[in-house]
């Protein structure tokens, strides 16, 4: 579930926590399939006594560049999350993949379903280089987003979910981007009109920008659900105007909110507001 906003928010909380500077001692794995590359002990043999230089995110990649130009990439997938603690703490039973810091701290990997992966290389691009534009980048214009939005023939949710065409969109946020932009999700993307294309470019932008504002979005208690790595629910979901809210009222014209399903994908829609194409 983590998206943009969830994974910007562990990356701040991370370097809040000063992890950057600090060297990985020894490593404990428990779930051997998290690591996505290599085997356990490979892993941590390739790990320890390598400092932590610098903590970044790149779509829904966490990235730890380290001091021997090799990057530790993050992925939480579902319901993955990424946190410091004392060594002394006890382990939980979700926590598969546990760092040991030169401080007396933890960086564990917590992940109810075991989706996430972590992954040590030095060739991150084999990875990372067909990931789209970062949303939230200076260099994402609406002019760029009219480029490559022209000559797509496919139904926009499936398109903006797709991380090789943009990146760190989920679920969620994509919902959320349609609905303010009241653009219904199967419309053709090379059928929007300029003026549209700018409408859902600033949609999209404000609903990523306000969720990082909000510290991501928990929609549940649940063990699955998203925290930061301060262990704290985001706050975003009050903000949520579609998402989940089934037979609810569109906060805009009153209409009851439906669910569809598009690609698999739970999709939330106001059928007036976001008129089929």
């Amino acid at each position: 579930m983590p998206e943009l906003p969830e994974v910007e928010t562990i990356v701040r909380n991370l370097n809040a926590a000063s992890l950057p500077g600090k060297t990985v001692t020894g490593a404990n794995i428990y779930w051997r399939k998290i690591i996505a590359n290599l085997s356990p002990g490979e892993f941590i043999q390739k790990i320890t006594n390598r400092t932590i230089v610098k903590l970044r995110r790149r779509a829904k990649f966490i990235i730890l560049d380290l001091d021997n130009s090799s990057q530790l990439l993050v992925h939480l997938r579902m319901s993955g999350r990424l946190y410091l603690g004392p060594t002394s703490a006890t382990r939980n039973k979700h926590e598969h993949v546990i760092l040991h810091l030169n401080d007396n701290r933890d960086l564990r990997f917590y992940d109810t379903r075991k989706f996430g992966r972590m992954i040590l290389t030095k060739n991150p691009d084999t990875i990372l280089q067909n990931l789209g534009p970062e949303p939230l980048s200076d260099e994402f214009t609406v002019k760029q987003f009219i480029t490559m939005l022209k000559s797509k023939t496919r139904q926009l949710k499936p398109l903006l979910l797709d991380q090789t065409f943009i990146a760190g969109l989920g679920n969620i946020y994509t919902d959320e981007a349609l609905w303010r932009a009241r653009l219904h999700p199967l419309t053709i993307a090379a059928t929007l009109t300029p003026y549209k294309i700018s409408t859902l470019h600033t949609a999209i932008r404000f609903v990523l920008q306000q969720g990082i504002d909000n510290q991501g979005t928990s929609l549940g208690d649940g063990q699955s659900n998203f925290a930061s790595a301060e262990n704290r629910r985001g706050n975003n979901a009050r903000n949520l105007m579609v998402f989940r809210r089934t037979d609810q009222e569109c906060p805009r014209c009153g209409t009851k909110i439906k669910r569809i399903i598009i690609g698999q994908r739970s999709t939330h829609i106001c059928p007036k507001c976001q008129k089929h194409p």
